[in-house]
């Protein structure tokens, strides 16, 4: 199929970054809105390459690891634009969009061509549990970012000040909305497992992989609003989910063997 809209997707978000880079530095108004309107382009291009290729292969454009990178980038944007939008923190925007054309990037090194789906994976549950699944990565993935800018921040500033407080407050919120989003991805997909293969649980690696991603933000949380965890010490907390959330997303996949290999 024709790369169009993908190739125009990408120049979007390489821009973005570049315009966020150039905010950062130079604070330069005109840098930041241009920034906005490229990952806007972004936003806007990556679902028009999904609509597409769902229309060629009469199915949702979610059953590999190119596809779902696509998806995966085309959430990151989405959540690099509310962040700028609600925080204007620059250096989060600046490394979420970077984290988009890394995304991009590596899946377009995949192959993109297009097979049936197995028949495990023809369910309305695919499109919901991978849909659910990605939006709560994308906040982790803004949540990771803004903990590693808090921990360079303070390492290099001598006290704190406003800014870090607001990437602490930023990286708890994108956890304890993305949390949402792993849970329902974690029950969505227990609910399609059991109509695919009998069964709501089997400790397939990516199912195990994906509860270890889950008690470790539940424990962030549960820190976070008992024993008063902030700055740094949650800050690599939120690093360690991440972490996690990346094997069970690509480690898993390409090291280990299971219900999901297809993926």
């Amino acid at each position: 199929m024709n790369p169009l809209y993908l190739n125009v997707s990408f120049a979007a978000c390489l821009l973005a970054a570049v315009f966020y880079a150039g905010s950062l530095f130079f604070k330069n108004k005109s840098f930041a809105f241009l920034a906005r309107l490229s990952a806007l382009a972004g936003v806007i291009g990556l679902p028009l390459y999904i609509g597409v290729r769902w229309h060629i292969a009469q199915r949702p454009p979610l059953s590999n690891m190119f596809e779902s990178l696509v998806v995966f980038a085309w959430a990151i944007l989405i959540a690099v634009i509310i962040t700028d939008l609600k925080y204007k923190i620059k250096s989060v925007t600046l490394c979420g969009a970077f984290m988009a054309v890394i995304a991009l990037g590596y899946a377009s090194l995949l192959n993109k061509e297009i097979v049936p789906l197995l028949p495990a994976l023809k369910s309305n549950w695919l499109t919901i549990h991978v849909l659910t699944c990605f939006v709560g990565y994308a906040a982790f993935t803004v949540s990771f970012v803004a903990s590693i800018v808090y921990l360079v921040q303070v390492k290099f500033t001598a006290q704190a000040n406003a800014n870090v407080e607001k990437l602490d407050s930023l990286s708890y919120n994108m956890i304890a909305f993305g949390f949402l989003f792993l849970t329902l991805g974690i029950i969505t997909g227990a609910v399609w497992a059991n109509s695919a293969w009998g069964t709501y649980w089997s400790w397939d690696p990516k199912e195990t992989w994906s509860l270890i991603s889950w008690f470790v933000y539940a424990i962030y949380l549960h820190v976070r609003h008992t024993k008063g965890w902030r700055g740094a010490k949650a800050a690599w907390l939120s690093v360690l989910g991440y972490l996690s959330v990346l094997f069970t997303y690509f480690g898993v996949n390409y090291l280990l063997s299971g219900l999901h290999s297809y993926g």
